[in-house]
């Protein structure tokens, strides 16, 4: 089974690396590197940003 395509840009995924602490890793080892807990913190500050912009652009 092949990897399915990121719906973040790397651009996007780079902002929250460096915002969670961990960018370090992903320059050094890549995306492969990072444990579980990075990656699903990293979606779950990508939801909560999501979130944020939607309330905003209701307003």
């Amino acid at each position: 089974m092949g990897r399915k395509r990121s719906m973040m840009s790397d651009s996007f995924k780079e902002e929250i690396a460096k915002e969670l602490g961990f960018y370090d890793k992903v320059q050094k080892d890549g995306w492969g590197g990072i444990s579980g807990r990075d990656a699903g913190n990293m979606v779950k500050r990508a939801i909560q940003m999501a979130e944020e912009q939607m309330v905003k652009n209701r307003n």
